[in-house]
């Protein structure tokens, strides 16, 4: 097998490793969809390892190195490497032999679904990397405990070659510092940035912005929403980052609305309602399509107008249990649609559109997260 393709086949289970960890913060470790997803990504490591029994990563400055391979940028290879660094992890490895068990252990973790300190188990190498300063002994990748088999992780497993290789490449990194000028430098500097990150979504943005101005700052508005209410439920990290970028894109699926219907000025027709229900499927579809976004922003899009109790739309068989970071969309979505003029439509006052959730409250929106979201805006009122 050539070094493409086990390289492809090491990226393949970083994809599957991010799906199963995004997945397991919002549901947990024994919901039947992240057993699967973690099933999957187990399959993808096993089938990784046995071609190359001992796989490396390293995180240096949000660049991530395989085997003291520095990788070409992608988004998905971008969100392991800030998920490393929310973690305190600079070195990963995994050697053959890895268990389910193992991996199921460690994915737990990642999501902050147990207490136990991230560490190393007998196959999973976890640690901080500590390379020598010059005239210094050879230096040692920290480990915590987790599981069996826990200790260091000297450096000195590795060869010279290989160490010095290391060292090369982590030094090189360092180095590359991005120079942060002031003033309104900066603040482009920052775009681009956010460009580099998120490069397809924001293209995504702004040919919805063309489209519809309405539309472009209600998406940007409702991103604000959930994040501040995702974070009042102490999510952070990737899953804040997945969660802020999904509400960005709940409503992508209205790029594919006619013009004349998305920008009316009065009701719609039932024709043209039928038509503007789509958007939801169309998003999803899109966004499923769209290389680097977040799977959670497809499921977003999809569900983002079905209510708790399944009573709006697209139609779903009984029984199903929206997201969570849908449920929050949901409720800021209503909230800003309502407090913006539109041509057919007055901005409502802050206390009516609060009664009005608070009606809605354990029908088509969930009870508790009513209740946050108005004690979110009630603190946001006293400090303002």
């Amino acid at each position: 097998m050539n070094k493409a393709v086990m390289t492809e086949n090491i990226h393949e289970f970083i994809r599957h490793l991010l799906s199963s960890s995004a997945a397991a913060g919002l549901y947990g470790m024994s919901h039947q969809q992240v057993q699967r997803l973690v099933g999957v990504a187990y399959a993808s490591l096993s089938k990784a390892l046995a071609v190359r029994p001992d796989i490396a990563m390293l995180e240096v400055n949000g660049e991530l190195v395989i085997d003291a391979e520095p990788q070409p940028f992608s988004l998905v290879l971008e969100r392991f490497a800030r998920m490393l660094q929310d973690n305190g992890i600079g070195h990963l490895r995994f050697l053959a032999g890895v268990s389910l068990d193992e991996l199921t252990s460690f994915i737990s973790t990642l999501a902050q679904q147990t207490d136990q300190p991230l560490g190393s188990g007998e196959f999973i190498r976890v640690g901080r990397v500590e390379l020598p300063e010059q005239g210094d002994d050879v230096g040692s990748l920290g480990a915590g405990s987790m599981g069996s088999g826990s200790g260091q992780i000297s450096l000195e497993e590795l060869s010279g070659v290989e160490l010095a290789r290391l060292t090369e490449v982590y030094e090189a990194i360092k180095r590359n510092e991005r120079l942060k000028p002031s003033g309104i430098a900066t603040t482009v500097a920052e775009l681009l940035e956010a460009f580099r990150r998120e490069g397809e979504a924001l293209l995504v943005m702004a040919a919805l912005r063309e489209k519809d101005e309405y539309t472009f700052t209600h998406n940007a508005n409702v991103s604000i929403l959930v994040m501040a209410q995702a974070m009042s439920l102490g999510i952070k990290g990737q899953l804040l980052n997945d969660i802020g970028m999904a509400a960005m894109l709940h409503d992508i699926g209205k790029m594919f609305v006619p013009d004349e219907i998305l920008t009316k000025p009065g009701k719609l027709t039932d024709e043209e309602f039928t038509i503007m229900k789509r958007h939801p499927v169309k998003g999803a579809r899109y966004l499923l399509e769209t290389p680097g976004v977040p799977r959670l922003a497809a499921i977003v899009a999809y569900e983002h107008h079905m209510r708790d109790n399944l009573s709006g739309y697209p139609a779903a068989p009984r029984g199903w249990r929206l997201n969570l970071a849908s449920q929050m969309t949901s409720i800021a979505d209503v909230f800003d649609a309502m407090r913006t003029r539109r041509p057919y439509q007055p901005p409502r006052d802050t206390d009516e559109i609060a009664n009005l959730l608070l009606s809605k409250a354990g029908t088509e929106f969930p009870q508790p997260l009513v209740q946050n979201f108005l004690l979110l805006l009630d603190r946001r009122k006293q400090s303002s």
